[in-house]
């Protein structure tokens, strides 16, 4: 994290300047990158540099407006993407938590009727022998 404050030459349309601010040096130069594609994007129209330099500016203004508005509503697909996919999961977890302790609630009554067979047909057992004994 940046202590101070940070300055940086960068060139725009042009003209060097020197811009401060608490980002770094690379975020500055990115920021003045994006502004000469800008301008070089509008100024690539012949109807634009017809326009006056205030027209121009203003132009200049609504496109970065316009790519500002675009990434912002982008941004918020994305978080409400991210909440419904966190939703979801937190649904699907407690589906899945649900669904082991239904498994773990079978297995035991599984095992309880599996013990209760085992007895009966030791009784099975018990009772034939004791049938077998008395027909002797």
């Amino acid at each position: 994290m940046a202590s101070g404050k940070n300055y940086t030459e960068v060139l725009i349309g042009g003209k060097v300047f020197t811009l401060g601010g608490f980002e770094s040096e690379e975020y500055l130069q990115k920021v003045s990158t994006y502004l000469n594609h800008k301008i070089a994007e509008c100024t690539s129209s012949e109807n634009y540099r017809r326009q006056s330099a205030e027209l121009r500016s203003i132009l200049l203004s609504l496109n970065i407006a316009d790519d500002y508005f675009k990434a912002k509503q982008l941004g918020n697909t994305f978080e409400e993407d991210i909440e419904k996919k966190n939703k979801e999961m937190y649904d699907l977890k407690h589906e899945l938590i649900t669904e082991q302790i239904k498994l773990e609630n079978l297995q035991k009554v599984m095992e309880d009727l599996k013990e209760e067979n085992r007895a009966l047909q030791m009784k099975i057992v018990k009772l034939e022998t004791e049938m077998n004994t008395r027909n002797k």
